[in-house]
């Protein structure tokens, strides 16, 4: 299908994340500005840094948008292999955050590989699964060799350590073979094979441990390893049904640690109620019912995968990390989609997005009027004429 022929993109997710993206504004400069006014001397730091990035996320969701999406499929294998290899470089020669090796500098720049590792290797699971059709019921010729790359991935995220992001590696991949219609018997096999691994890299990582340990058994008070949590619980009951109105958070004043990044959602609690709340994760909901229609539509596999892959990562993202500030799940440190402070999972998720846009476009969701061309009409004294109708 050429440029030309291409019906429009589907509009309500394209405003459903551009309307995150505005909203992330001023969420983030209520949650960081007085946090920035102590430690830069300008309340408006970190909301500059934010605005850039958000930025640089719309115009990668606009190039995802004009690329046909099926020129993706020579290119999703270098794209995992340059991935496994920022990866591998990274545990080498990678920043230390809090104990953690997760991040590239390039000058006054980072980059935390795995974000891009993660979609790349979706890619090269749809590409795949697309070409081996049923032979991905065959264990050797189908199913081993994608575990080799979900394994390779997963595990050198994991090696950072980035415990949760590789669990959610490993969740996607799984109901990425669900859906291809792969053997129960080998997914099942895979998910007891992958969880005493998942146990094992638990127990060396003591941090791990902690929070999971802080969400069983874990006490309020400060110094303790639930007080971020506690605290964002604390944020949500401040909000009450309608908030304490934009810029009036409580919490964010040096008792919610880091309130701009994954406990950003507390803050809309606490700011625009349960109403807002609410309203904020319904945008996620019309996000995913847009998305798996998408999928319904798609012209071939590769696309239809592609959709389903991309909708189910950045809705699970986003109801892991609502989980996790509202006390249901453990602390994970998963970014809310659109939403966090953050460049590396803004801009590649918003670039994946982008692509799911140009998977609309090329489906019969949002057809274009087409051209009708009546007879031409003559008269006297007149010239031809052709009368287009749009």
């Amino acid at each position: 299908m050429t440029k030309s022929q291409r019906n429009h993109i589907d509009l309500p997710a394209l405003v459903v994340v551009l309307t995150l993206m505005v909203m992330s504004l001023g969420v983030v400069y209520s949650a960081s500005a007085t946090w920035a006014l102590e430690k830069f001397g300008e309340s408006n730091r970190l909301l500059n840094l934010h605005a850039l990035k958000v930025l640089l996320g719309i115009v990668a969701l606009f190039v995802g948008m004009t690329i046909d999406y099926k020129k993706y499929r020579k290119l999703t294998k270098p794209a995992v292999i340059i991935a496994i290899a920022f990866l591998a470089f990274t545990l080498v020669l990678g920043g230390e955050v809090k104990g953690a090796t997760r991040w590239l500098q390039f000058g006054g720049l980072s980059l935390q590989p795995s974000e891009f590792a993660k979609f790349a290797l979706l890619f090269h699971l749809c590409s795949l699964i697309a070409v081996k059709g049923e032979a991905i019921r065959e264990f050797k010729k189908g199913f081993l060799p994608m575990m080799i790359w979900i394994g390779s991935v997963a595990a050198l995220v994991l090696l950072q350590p980035n415990f949760s992001t590789g669990s959610m590696i490993i969740l996607m991949s799984l109901v990425m073979l669900f859906i291809s219609r792969a053997k129960i018997s080998h997914i099942l096999a895979t998910l007891g094979a992958a969880l005493p691994l998942l146990v094992l890299v638990a127990l060396t990582r003591p941090h791990v441990i902690q929070r999971i340990n802080s969400f069983l058994y874990g006490t309020p008070g400060q110094g303790s390893n639930n007080y971020q949590l506690y605290q964002g619980i604390i944020g949500f009951g401040n909000g009450g049904l309608f908030g304490v109105g934009p810029g009036e958070s409580v919490q964010r004043d040096f008792f919610l640690p880091e309130s701009y990044g994954d406990f950003v959602f507390s803050i809309v609690g606490e700011e625009y109620g349960l109403v807002g709340t609410i309203s904020f994760m319904l945008l996620f909901l019309i996000f995913m019912l847009r998305g798996f229609k998408i999928a319904k539509f798609a012209r071939d596999e590769f696309g239809r995968l592609l959709a389903i892959g991309i909708t189910s990562v950045v809705t699970m993202y986003s109801c892991v990390n609502a989980g996790v500030t509202l006390g249901i799940l453990p602390t994970t440190g998963l970014p809310m989609p659109f939403v966090s402070y953050g460049g590396s999972s803004l801009l590649f998720t918003s670039f994946a997005v982008g692509v799911l846009l140009n998977i609309s476009a090329q489906t019969d969701l949002h057809p274009r009027a087409p051209k009708v061309t009546t007879p031409s009409v003559s008269a006297p004294g007149l010239e031809d004429q052709t009368v287009k109708v749009y």
